[in-house]
């Protein structure tokens, strides 16, 4: 790889993002604010699922991931089956030439080692495994960034997501978790470190300086005297890869007990914001508009992880489903509880300091849910100060992790050297009696 200082070095990231998944963007934007910050030099272009949108928002240039259409809609037809086919074959070649162009490809945070939702093995997986094997044959360093993973039963899924991780020439993850999972799947992790999810190296809303919305504004109007707004994210969620054949029952479930709680908290007077973290969530916000039919009921309609933020700080407490709201939560300062569909929500919960306040997602029980929530709130001002504390830990650690990324990925350069070398000089002199 050449010098920044002879040519310039060129970045690729890689993913879902700008397909409606905040978390997936808000991953991107952190890894995006550590380039412009540490390597302003650097040509950074995307291969990913919503090429418009990411060129929209974040001003890179994006390619389409999949040379077919479409590639996420049912395919059957026997021309849609066929082009899915033909697109698979297509895509060898062109995840190569796009690899090819590039020094270095990040693949942004994001559980692209994991199966927690439902997941065919020749969809993302394959393709991520299309972009490591490329990188290996093509010299091209490629990065999985405080990626999460989980243990794969799907034996063509597990295969293909074993080998991305044994051919990516940098591996880190957002839970010891996940690790541990890419050992048990026969990746040896000895050189695999663990940092927190990319999302905490954003910035908080207060942190930009952007007006937060106020208790009683959007977010409607509590009784004087009483308890303050509750943010509640949802999600479309059926269970995940091995959950296929009860799918149906554990939506029902999940929802059923969501409504129940709403209506509880509505019953007691208290505002409750909906929010999203999908645009496939929205059937689920408008689900629960529907049986709950009060004015204390109200959606956000968030485009960004600091969109959820902003919510998130106007209230007092967050109950949530999806792992980016819980950490848009927990990044702000706001209690929350976690209705946790996965090992990585406990582990994140776990890691901040609000393990006891996780609650299983595909087996709510509004009555249960309720004393949580209750609980929690009884210790609100003890745990602002617990995220305070472990909310500085995270920023330090994920500077580590870019400090990390930069010796692993991006080489050292006579300007890098001079300024180590000032550094050195200036803590010595602080140092000197």
């Amino acid at each position: 790889m050449t010098s920044a200082d002879e040519t310039p070095v060129r970045v690729g990231v890689f993913g879902l993002l700008g397909s409606g998944n905040l978390g997936n963007d808000g991953s991107l934007e952190a890894v995006l604010g550590y380039l412009r910050a540490e390597h302003p030099e650097a040509v950074v272009d995307a291969l990913c699922g919503g090429p418009e949108a990411v060129t929209t928002r974040f001003q890179i240039p994006a390619t389409r991931l999949h040379w077919y259409r479409g590639e996420y809609r049912t395919a059957s037809r026997a021309g849609a089956i066929a082009g899915k086919g033909l697109g698979k074959l297509v895509d060898v070649f062109r995840t190569a030439a796009w690899v090819r162009r590039h020094d270095v490809v990040i693949v942004p945070g994001m559980g692209v080692l994991e199966a927690t939702l439902p997941l065919r093995p020749w969809g993302f997986p394959y393709s991520l495994f299309l972009l490591c094997a490329s990188g290996r044959l093509l010299h091209t360093r490629v990065a999985l960034v405080s990626v999460g993973a989980a243990e794969i039963g799907n034996r063509p899924t597990r295969a293909l997501v074993r080998w991305s991780a044994r051919l990516a020439a940098y591996r880190s993850y957002r839970d010891a978790r996940s690790r541990d999972a890419m050992r048990a799947m026969g990746v040896d992790t000895a050189r695999d470190e663990v940092y927190p999810d990319l999302a905490f190296a954003l910035p908080t809303p207060r942190e930009w300086g952007i007006p937060c919305s106020e208790p009683g504004g959007e977010l409607g109007e509590a009784p004087s005297g009483s308890p303050g707004p509750v943010c509640v994210g949802v999600m479309d969620f059926h269970g995940g890869n091995d959950d296929r054949a009860r799918a149906d029952e554990i939506y029902r479930r999940y929802l059923d007990g969501t409504i129940r709680f709403v209506r509880a908290l509505v019953e007691e007077g208290r505002p409750v914001r909906l929010l999203t973290g999908d645009e496939c969530d929205a059937s689920v916000v408008a689900a629960i508009l529907d049986a709950v039919d009060s004015p204390l009921v109200t959606a956000a309609e968030p485009s960004s992880l600091a969109d959820l933020m902003n919510e998130m700080v106007a209230a007092d407490t967050v109950v949530a489903i999806r792992y980016h709201n819980l950490i848009c939560a927990l990044k702000t300062g706001t209690p929350v509880l976690a209705l946790s569909y996965a090992a990585k929500s406990d582990a994140l919960m776990d890691r901040m300091g609000l393990g006891a306040y996780c609650h299983p997602a595909r087996e709510v029980d509004a009555d249960r849910l309720l004393e949580q929530f209750r609980a929690l709130e009884k210790r609100s001002a003890e745990l602002r100060q617990t995220l305070t504390e472990r909310n500085l830990a995270a920023a330090r650690q994920l500077g580590q992790q870019f400090a990390a990324l930069t010796a692993a990925l991006f080489p050292a350069t006579d300007h890098d050297h001079d300024h180590d070398h000032a550094r050195a000089r200036a803590r010595a002199r602080q140092e000197a009696p």
